[in-house]
């Protein structure tokens, strides 16, 4: 009788810890993320105290508004035809050959996708700025966008469609070869229907990022071409029509809904395999694979490497002239000269702190949120893990301006800075769960119930068998959520306060600024942060087992 109840009473703290186990990552998902995007959409259709979605179409009509969303749509279109073109070669070369290299080349293209987008922009400003090094000022217009979104995308397509690729069975394509199709025959007929559905997925992953662009448009843009997002946050913040910017907000959740939709249609297409036994490619044997993989890796070096390159030039390049730390060294001095300033030496050590708050917020709640997706039944953790990835397909200014709009209830909170750390974290936890899911997924029951058969809690049996299997992906989720954290500035440019200003808030008032000192000092805060940005991916690069193909 004794055991039976002991059993029973088990049953009901595992019961209740697994609910637990959901309620936490739930509430705080839901008060900080749902919450705020519900009170967008109500006051985005709220007129006169009553719900008119008529109001939309209110939106819509106006000819600004429109030729603002006409050319977010074409633009995000035109950067992901780009993107896939140029990113394709790159791709086959990764799947089909090995090459000295190739290994580093592999990693670099993960570079400037992680990458802060207000660095992105500063590095193109380096490079064809009004004080870029080519002399040829291109900010104002759309190449300098398009350009620019190929720079941070690329590694999409790379690495999406090369993990897809070398799980090709080449005997298809040797097939059709012997039957006497050329290699763009073959590439066309065999190849590319196979290829379908990665290029679609990643296309659409290209496109949701090039649609809801914020920073790189606010840079490059110069106000003459303007996105949904720039908009949201040009009619928040400069004209203080909340109305217009909950509208459109709206409208950009819907989009970005369809998106996220197609995209996961297409991901799941990618779930199929042509072969398990993925063995080492060969090297080019012939004189055009060689020039071919030569000519491909030139063009990579370029992509990625120039604008990074301009970037930490432009840094050493002093105001009057010469080369030198002159700029790197005004970073301590620069908030004399104007109150307009802020303090860059401040800004880093914020940035370090509410990098590090968010890292811990984003552990927390993501690893809770992994156990109950590994621990609850597939109903529950599918419902779960939906709900905690929708931040990832949410824009960093819709967040941003979903708090501003809603926090003000129980508590105003609007007003406080842990907001900022908390905002970082929502975009940080799917990544978080997306690193530590697969290992919580593999380790063994048996573990666990010899644990439990020792006299250990749920907890402790936790503790000492999960945790410390764990280690390694939580250290991952940690590098990404700390390097996420530093770079942010969609959210951060509606709650930072005067008083507390992050990285990306002072390059963007620097920027601002006339004048080669604040470029200068921008250019150098640009490379000091994305300094610290590789150092956390190369924590991740060194720490992570080597899993092929994914970002």
């Amino acid at each position: 009788m004794d055991s039976n109840r002991s059993l029973v009473a088990e049953r009901r703290s595992s019961k209740a810890g697994r609910a637990a186990l959901v309620a936490v990552p739930a509430l705080f998902l839901g008060y900080f993320f749902l919450y705020p995007l519900v009170s967008i959409t109500i006051r985005g259709l709220t007129v006169d105290g009553n719900i008119d979605v008529g109001v939309i179409g209110d939106v819509l009509l106006d000819p600004t508004l429109q030729g603002i969303a006409w050319f977010t749509l074409w633009q995000a279109v035109v950067s992901t035809v780009l993107t896939v073109a140029f990113a394709l070669p790159a791709a086959w070369i990764f799947a089909r050959f090995e090459f000295r290299g190739k290994r580093v080349l592999r990693a670099a293209t993960l570079v400037p996708f992680v990458l802060p987008t207000l660095v992105v922009g500063t590095a193109f400003l380096a490079l064809a700025g009004p004080r870029g090094i080519t002399g040829v000022d291109l900010t104002g217009t759309l190449w300098i966008i398009l350009i620019a979104h190929v720079f941070y995308n690329y590694a999409i397509v790379v690495r999406g469609v090369s993990a897809y690729w070398e799980r090709i069975d080449p005997a298809l394509e040797d097939a059709a070869k012997a039957l006497g199709a050329s290699s763009t025959t073959v590439f066309r007929t065999v190849t590319l229907p196979l290829l379908r559905p990665a290029i679609a997925s990643t296309s659409a992953l290209v496109f949701l990022f090039a649609f809801t662009s914020f920073g790189v448009v606010l840079l490059l843009g110069d106000l003459t071409y303007t996105t949904i997002e720039v908009e949201i946050w040009r009619q928040a913040t400069a004209f203080l029509r909340l109305d217009v910017a909950s509208t459109l907000a709206v409208l950009q959740i819907l989009g970005v809904g369809v998106i996220l939709i197609a995209y996961g249609r297409f991901q799941r297409r990618t779930t199929v395999t042509f072969r398990h036994d993925v063995s080492r490619p060969p090297k080019p044997s012939t004189r055009r694979e060689r020039s071919a993989v030569r000519a491909v890796v030139a063009s990579m070096i370029i992509i990625l490497g120039v604008p990074i390159a301009a970037l930490v030039w432009m840094s050493f390049v002093e105001p009057g002239g010469g080369l030198g730390f002159g700029n790197y060294s005004s970073l301590g001095s620069l908030p004399s000269q104007s109150a307009a300033f802020v303090d860059p030496i401040e800004a880093i050590w914020n940035s370090l702190r509410f990098a590090t708050a968010a890292s811990v917020i984003a552990l927390v709640i993501g690893v809770i949120a992994s156990a109950a997706l590994s621990y609850t039944s597939r109903r529950v953790s599918s419902g779960l893990e939906v709900f905690v990835m929708l931040p990832l397909g949410t824009s960093a200014v819709t967040i941003g301006f979903g708090f501003l709009v809603a926090l003000d209830w129980p508590i105003d909170l609007r007003s406080s800075l842990i907001l900022i750390p908390i905002a970082h974290a929502l975009v940080a936890i799917p990544f978080v769960v997306r690193s530590t899911v697969p290992t919580l997924g593999s380790v063994r029951r048996q573990l666990r119930e010899a644990a439990a058969a020792l006299g250990a809690s749920p907890w402790r049996a936790w503790w000492t068998v999960e945790f410390r299997l764990i280690g390694r992906a939580i250290l991952v989720g940690a590098a990404f959520a700390f390097a996420i954290s530093m770079g942010e500035f969609g959210a951060t440019a509606f709650i930072a306060r005067p008083a507390a200003p992050t990285v990306p808030i002072a390059i963007f008032k620097l920027l601002g600024r006339p004048g080669a000192t604040p470029f200068g000092a921008a250019v150098a805060l640009s490379v000091i942060l994305m300094a610290i940005t590789a150092a956390a991916i190369l924590i991740i690069d060194s720490v992570r087992p080597e899993q092929r193909g994914e970002l």
